[in-house]
């Protein structure tokens, strides 16, 4: 009976944290979608004189052609959809869940906003040039259960580091990760086939609170 319970509260703690932990905040604008999202990436485009008219929050073919203007100028892969990745060209090096954060709770502290996109941002605060890719990305650590401290490549798991199926994305590659920051191909694994990789963090927790989600990545070289 106690073994019954210890289980049974075991499973209700470890329900608790999944739900408890934060959804993704991705941004997807391609043809036909409708709402906010596209109303935002429309005043984005007429700010930067890509989009002529008003933004009515519907991508039809005038706004997917002014994403693919956009993304042409910064030499981004030109599909006319704006996900996380030509997002944060778009926006200047931010991501949509910060730019979707109320002006009182954005404002409520200068210091910590500044510190954010800091950390977002290179260190000279340019934005890295490269191509967009889609990916299926999830987030691991040395610490998940039968994995190793060492990459393929023999360094250490830890943050910074992603693993790809070398096919699509060779090892070595340099790639930017908005919400992340840069990482480097290192490491491999058996169900990493396709677009699909796995981002490396310094704990489990982090990596659990990850999770996984499907973005929009920047391959730097």
């Amino acid at each position: 009976m106690r073994k019954q319970m210890f289980l049974l509260l075991s499973f209700t703690l470890v329900c608790m944290f999944f739900t408890a932990a934060p959804a993704a905040a991705s941004i997807l604008v391609k043809e036909g979608s409708h709402g906010e999202a596209v109303r935002h990436v429309q005043e984005l485009l007429i700010e930067q004189g890509f989009l002529e008219g008003e933004a009515d929050g519907a991508c039809g073919p005038q706004t997917v052609a002014a994403i693919e203007k956009f993304q042409e100028s910064r030499g981004l892969t030109v599909d006319g959809v704006c996900g996380d990745g030509t997002y944060y060209y778009l926006s200047g090096g931010q991501t949509y869940e910060s730019a979707e954060e109320p002006e009182a709770e954005a404002g409520a502290g200068e210091a910590e906003g500044a510190e954010t996109q800091s950390a977002e941002a290179e260190s000279d605060g340019s934005i890295p040039q490269g191509w967009a890719m889609y990916v299926s990305a999830t987030g691991y650590s040395a610490y998940d259960p039968g994995n190793s401290r060492h990459t393929a490549s023999g360094t250490l798991v830890r943050h910074g580091v992603i693993a790809v199926d070398p096919d699509v994305i060779p090892l070595g590659t340099k790639v930017f990760i908005p919400g992340y920051g840069r990482a480097v191909a290192e490491d491999i694994g058996g169900d990493i086939k396709g677009h699909r990789i796995d981002v490396a963090f310094d704990s489990r927790e982090e990596a659990l609170m990850f999770g996984r989600r499907d973005l929009e990545i920047i391959i730097i070289e």
